[in-house]
């Protein structure tokens, strides 16, 4: 059935899926520096042939679907671009420019750049596109940790790795939807309409692609040291327990201050309310639900990597059943694809997990014997 494939919208579906390493080929052979004539000729090269080849097919793809197909199948194949940035946006809150004013050199986002005035689409499209291609391709798209001693800082801190971890996790939706959505939808909208498609198979596929794409960006995006960062950020933020009134009415409680770094144990009154200090460090508000989200995730460094590893093994069953069960040869070779690329996103989260559990209870030990010391 080689022969019913559109290879028009094929070409484009490659290129829309294949377009970080174009852009990763391109941002290499673009690279300034000391480098021989050799070296400088073939990076020319390569540079042109990349941009050309892809150029020419994405446009000779482009004009024969505008001939064969209606506007409504284009604008199918283009939808999820002119969605791009209504459900990203980013969501930075620029107006909150002077929140990270007094936190010397956390991260790499520029939250003072952009004032809280009016923007139009073009705007915010530049604007998307280059925290996009920071977090994706920027040398310094990793933040850093302050490891600061004021409470304030430390909250403000906080907030910009809330910032920057629903960013990255929003990266992640958009990326693995878009992926899916080419691999899986868009061959069926292109199908004639005296054609058969499997529609069971497509929104099967669809669910594979899609979380199996995540699995990957995230463990792209959240690398073990983005997790210690914010494992220690955690640490340092504390969380409180709400406690009731009437059992702790004998004990001395204390009115919760944002100035004061409350110890464990302690409890204080605030809004109303009586809240026990759960972390060794309690700089939190109590009432901030926020800030109990991200002490629950983050108080445990390997949280996210136990979640990841769940998750891609249960992948991998399910897809190891419907390779065994599977009749039809394009089912095979798609679910062996996939399998194939979960197989490597496996094992680097096993490998991470493994080695960084090492770590960590090696630490423990040593901490638990220095207390006994």
């Amino acid at each position: 059935n080689f022969h019913l494939i559109d290879f028009n919208v094929l070409t484009v579906t490659t290129i829309v899926l294949a377009r970080r390493l174009i852009g990763a080929v391109v941002k290499e052979a673009s690279q300034s520096g000391k480098v021989s004539l050799p070296r400088s000729i073939f990076l020319v090269v390569t540079r042109f042939a990349v941009l050309t080849g892809t150029g020419w097919s994405l446009c000779r793809s482009i004009i024969h679907l505008f001939r064969t197909y209606s506007f409504l199948n284009l604008l199918f194949l283009c939808y999820p671009f002119g969605m791009y940035i209504p459900f990203l946006q980013l969501n930075c809150d620029f107006r909150k420019a002077g929140l990270f004013a007094q936190v010397a050199n956390i991260g790499p986002r520029d939250t003072g750049e952009v004032t809280a005035r009016g923007r139009d689409y073009l705007t915010v499209l530049k604007e998307t596109w280059k925290q996009h291609t920071r977090q994706m391709y920027g040398m310094e798209a990793m933040p850093s940790h302050a490891c600061c001693l004021s409470p304030d800082l430390i909250r403000n801190e906080v907030e910009f790795l809330k910032m920057d971890f629903n960013w990255r996790m929003k990266e992640v939706l958009v990326s693995s939807m878009l992926s899916a959505y080419y691999v899986a939808f868009v061959p069926v909208w292109f199908v004639k309409n005296t054609q058969y498609y499997d529609k069971r198979w497509s929104c099967e596929l669809f669910l594979l692609v899609s979380i199996s794409t995540s699995v990957i960006l995230m463990q792209y995006l959240l690398p073990a040291r983005y997790c210690d960062l914010l494992h220690k950020a955690a640490a340092h933020l504390g969380c409180w327990q709400k406690v009731d009134p009437a059992l702790c009415s004998n004990v001395l409680q204390h009115q919760w201050t944002e100035e004061c770094m409350w110890p464990q144990g302690v409890l204080v009154k605030h809004s109303k309310n009586v809240y026990k200090a759960v972390g060794h460090y309690n700089v939190a508000v109590p009432s901030d639900v926020s800030h109990f989200r991200f002490h629950f995730f983050f108080s445990k460094p390997l949280r996210i990597l136990n979640i990841l590893i769940l998750l891609e093994g249960a992948v991998i069953f399910y897809q190891l059943y419907s390779l065994i069960s599977s009749e039809k040869w394009h089912q095979t070779i798609s679910l062996a694809l996939i399998l194939f690329s979960n197989y490597y996103a496996f094992f680097k989260l096993l490998r991470d997990r493994l080695v960084l559990g090492k770590a960590y209870s090696y630490a423990a030990s040593r901490d638990s014997e220095q207390k006994l010391n």
